[in-house]
């Protein structure tokens, strides 16, 4: 049992992303994928006139998934050919269609081809858990588009804003991932079958010069696969751009979820907001009062890593010379893979982080009534304007009231004490009545409510729309660690 410890494993694997996105990338999905493309291919062959048979396709089909991996394995130690180690198992688990399989085609016919599929299939995973993401937040916007709280620039305290509010600029970086990773979905073609260096060579030979029926086996294996459109030309691979620009959106989802996550850990080090903390759950090893913001860490911790990837994908296909290099494989193998399960792993993080955020406004009101005195006093110099006094008198009794109350603050860590002041100087007896007013907290929020309501409507709703179907089904996410 011990050696089932001793090898490396992926935290990936292990510990963050689904069993939905890891099947994705499994051999057992590779190399079944791998067989349906060969059989796609003798169906198209066969459809046009080769002499491939029913019975033939029926043999290979039969045996689709059932892939003897350690037989697998043995023949690549032998021949250090990946493709045509599982061609020769393939042919062994059928003998009659043996002839027939991979007729034509090169290694980059299944490699590439299974590549895209994987790559397409994991974008429809991991657009609905964007919506589902954005979903939870724009419920949680709504709920606190009135609850006023600082807002920050350069983290320093800055005119008020809404906790609502705040929340939808996090939605708005995430709506911008959904519109990046839709688009790739909907660029993404097939490779299709073009051959060794991409001419279809081969495949003209096959049909005798007839071009017609090669353009039409590349169309007809490409609906088999489940696609519109193929690339029209490669080289022996599709161009290693599309993986770019794909890890690019996937990168780019990482810093929103690095820069949401960061915000929440910013929030609950002020405690105004906390991530889901579960009753049995440990904070620290040694402080026991700690409500660690692990979730929101995690997040940036996967995200990080996601944000890095973009570097390897962008240098593969800049080093790719002329119809291909193999330089893209074993990095590929690592790049594509990783990408899509840390994002899935943050996503899933992050969605069980927006489906139980806890808000406190009391202690929010706490660091309101800290700040907004100073906040007020432009607007106390208009009351006393309007009521009658004179305004370079009035900004200079308040500078004076603002520089001693910030004594009070800053030196010897009381409250802050304006407002006190203000109540205490017969100068201000006109608008004493109106001071409450002046200091609501919502009256310093602008439009922020009406952003809120505005922007779910506007912009958020109609995204929303398209996953309809999906989000019905979404379930709390439990972490299992």
């Amino acid at each position: 049992m011990a050696s089932n410890y001793e090898g490396y494993k992926s935290p990936l694997s292990t510990r963050y992303a689904s069993k939905e996105m890891q099947f994705l990338f499994s051999d057992q999905n590779k190399f079944s994928t791998w067989r349906r493309l060969w059989v796609w291919l003798a169906k198209a062959e066969s459809q046009l006139g080769l002499e491939i048979t029913g019975a033939q396709i029926a043999e290979m089909e039969r045996e689709i998934t059932n892939i003897d991996f350690e037989a697998a394995a043995a023949e690549e130690r032998l021949t250090r050919h990946d493709v045509m180690a599982h061609v020769h198992v393939f042919a062994k688990q059928c003998p009659a269609a043996a002839p027939v399989i991979h007729l034509g085609a090169t290694s980059c016919y299944v490699g590439d081809n299974t590549d895209l599929i994987v790559l397409r299939d994991a974008l429809k995973l991991l657009l609905p858990r964007v919506a589902s993401v954005i979903a939870r937040l724009s419920q949680f916007a709504q709920s606190y588009k009135d609850q006023p709280t600082l807002g920050f620039t350069h983290l320093q305290p800055a005119q008020l804003t809404t906790v609502g509010k705040r929340a939808c600029l996090w939605i708005q970086d995430l709506l911008m991932d959904e519109r990046a990773l839709n688009r790739c979905l909907e660029d993404l073609r097939f490779r299709g079958v073009k051959g060794t260096t991409g001419t279809q060579a081969s495949f003209l030979q096959l049909f005798e010069g007839d071009g017609e029926k090669v353009k039409k086996l590349d169309q007809l294996v490409t609906e088999l696969a489940g696609f519109k459109k193929a690339y029209a030309v490669t080289g022996q691979t599709y161009s290693r751009k599309v993986d770019v620009e794909i890890v690019a959106a996937l990168s780019s989802l990482g810093t929103s979820i690095h820069k949401m996550c960061s915000d929440l850990r910013i929030l609950a080090s002020r405690k105004e907001l906390e991530e889901p903390f579960e009753s049995t759950q440990i904070g620290s090893s040694a402080m026991a009062y700690k409500r660690n913001p692990m979730r929101s860490e995690r997040c940036c911790a996967l995200a990080r890593h996601l944000i890095t990837l973009f570097s390897s994908a962008a240098n593969t296909h800049a080093t790719q010379w002329l119809e291909r290099t193999l330089d893209d494989s074993a990095n590929r193998r690592l790049t594509l893979s990783e990408s899509f399960l840390a994002a899935d792993a943050a996503l899933l993080t992050l969605l069980n982080i927006s489906q139980g955020l806890v808000v406190y406004p009391k202690v929010i009101e706490k660091h309101i009534a800290q700040e907004l005195p100073f906040m007020s006093t432009e607007n106390i110099i208009m009351a006393m304007v309007k009521a009658g006094g004179d305004r370079q008198v009035c900004h200079e009794k308040i500078r004076v009231l603002s520089q001693e109350a910030g004594a009070q603050v800053k030196q010897h860590g009381k409250d802050n004490d304006l407002v006190d002041r203000v109540r205490k100087d017969p100068y201000f007896s006109p608008i004493l009545e109106q001071l409450d007013t002046i200091l609501d907290a919502k009256t310093f929020t602008g439009r922020a409510s009406d952003q809120v309501g505005e922007f779910v409507a506007e912009e958020v709703q109609p995204v929303l729309a398209r996953y309809a179907e999906a989000l019905k089904t979404v379930q709390d996410v439990k972490l299992n660690i």
